[in-house]
């Protein structure tokens, strides 16, 4: 008899890649379209457009990489501090650290048998792990991944910087700031709709709320431009 497994495939082991990927791509809509309005507003040509547009893609990109990796790194670090403190304590009170995590499982509803039971049996299984689960809640799935992080930041904010930068590139100067604005909304739209799906969430307040303030940070861009271009 052939014993069948039930595998499920949790969304919380998307978090830390979804998370920077997300962030990313949005950035990199709304500022390279934000910097390439604010400057045909301000009525320069099409090389400046352009120039403007990639310098924004480039840069960006690099930011977002470095961003995410002193940011996660960071964390990675506390984790591990963590970690090395707990291994610690586990060498220097093994019964009391085994009494502490008994007491996780009590907290959570297990008699005091049934819990010490467990916590004798984890941690003779692996005394670290439980207690980086069930103490510091750090896990497989959760764990910090600074290069991880860093490169799925900075591909997708060079894919989301690309559709405005394109978008420049095929229209004509005279509505760049209309078409690179319906571009921009509309990549937003479908982000919000695509980070809700991947992550398992209802579409219709994400797609709001990443619009919304993509919209917001380009009109305020494009007023800033056209006023700088009247000014000048």
């Amino acid at each position: 008899m052939f014993e069948s497994r039930h595998l499920e495939q949790h969304l919380i082991g998307r978090v830390g890649w979804l998370r920077a990927a997300v962030l990313g791509a949005n950035d990199g809509i709304v500022s390279t379209a934000s910097l390439i309005v604010g400057v045909a507003a301000a009525e320069t040509g099409r090389n400046g457009i352009l120039v403007a547009g990639v310098a924004g893609l480039v840069a960006g990109a690099m930011s977002m990489a470095a961003g995410e990796y002193v940011s996660v790194s960071s964390q990675a670090d506390a984790e591990k501090a963590d970690l090395d403190r707990e291994r610690g304590e586990l060498e220097a009170a093994p019964q009391a650290e085994l009494q502490e995590l008994a007491g996780f499982y009590v907290a959570r509803g297990l008699s005091q048998t049934l819990a010490d039971e467990v916590a004798v049996q984890l941690t003779a299984s692996d005394a670290l792990g439980a207690h980086a689960r069930d103490e510091l809640g750090i896990s497989a799935q959760t764990i910090a991944r600074p290069i991880q992080a860093a490169m799925a930041s900075a591909a997708a904010f060079s894919i989301g910087a690309a559709v405005p930068l394109l978008t420049a590139v095929a229209a004509p100067v005279t509505v760049t700031v209309v078409a690179v604005t319906g571009a921009a909304v509309l990549s937003l739209a479908i982000l919000g709709g695509v980070g809700a799906k991947v992550g398992g969430a209802r579409m219709l307040t994400p797609i709001i709320r990443v619009t919304l303030w993509g919209v917001l940070a380009m009109a305020i861009t494009a007023g800033i431009g056209r006023l700088f271009g009247a000014v000048l």
